[in-house]
């Protein structure tokens, strides 16, 4: 019997068409999954498909293995690294990838996002983290599967719970973010992308910016995902 993704191919590509509308790729240059996490699956964008041809119907279904379950076409050359993540994080149903312009410059920096204004602790108590490149003997492997376990690990080494912090930057390629579902991940990497510019700015006004200071991060996050949460804007 053919299984149903028609939930998790629409999923996709709705949030997929998100992303030239918000600015966040060029050309081909991005990528949104959507998990089931029952069936084990996601459906991802497929790879070199211009965001105008791309429809629900050619979304690739994979599992968490990385191996393609239901799809004509090639999915994303990314596919690897939303499979580690996803086989991973039970909680996480999105996982978007972009080269969103100031986030994947802080990426090629090798530089976190510093927590310089509110904006940015309405999302995360933390820097941005921005993981260190791979060794050359990831490099040489299965390269988006070492991608994958590059970002777990940087987020260990931080000690830091992909819960609170939904958005990371690969050293020297560019940033991947995710949620409780794609849209989240979507609405993730508008974000981050935003931050990385203000951060950007706020370092070419003020080299020596200070960063915000602990009251104020602690008020603006508490105040958005805290137990008393009010703030909606």
């Amino acid at each position: 019997m053919k299984k149903n993704y028609d939930t998790i191919r629409t999923a996709a590509y709705d949030a997929n068409m998100q992303l030239p509308k918000l600015g966040l790729v060029l050309f081909t240059f991005g990528n949104v999954s959507a998990a089931d996490h029952e069936q084990r699956v996601f459906a991802i964008k497929p790879s070199g498909v211009p965001y105008d041809e791309l429809s629900p119907a050619n979304m690739v279904v994979v599992d968490f293995d990385g191996n393609v379950v239901d799809g004509a076409l090639r999915p994303s050359s990314d596919t690897k690294t939303h499979a580690v993540l996803y086989s991973h994080w039970p909680d996480v149903g999105g996982i978007v990838h972009t080269h969103s312009t100031y986030a994947t410059a802080w990426a090629q920096a090798l530089t976190d996002i510093p927590i310089f204004g509110t904006t940015h602790a309405d999302h995360t108590t933390a820097d941005i983290p921005c993981a260190p490149p791979m060794d050359d003997q990831m490099i040489q492997g299965d390269y988006e599967y070492q991608t994958g376990l590059q970002i777990l690990q940087c987020l260990a080494e931080r000690r830091l719970s992909h819960r609170d912090m939904e958005m990371i930057l690969v050293g020297n390629h560019a940033p991947f973010t995710w949620g409780k579902d794609c849209r989240k991940a979507v609405y993730n990497s508008a974000v981050l992308e935003s931050v990385a510019q203000m951060a950007y700015l706020t370092r070419q006004i003020q080299p020596d910016a200070a960063r915000l200071k602990e009251s104020l991060i602690r008020k603006h996050y508490e105040r958005k995902h805290g137990p008393h949460a009010y703030y909606g804007q």
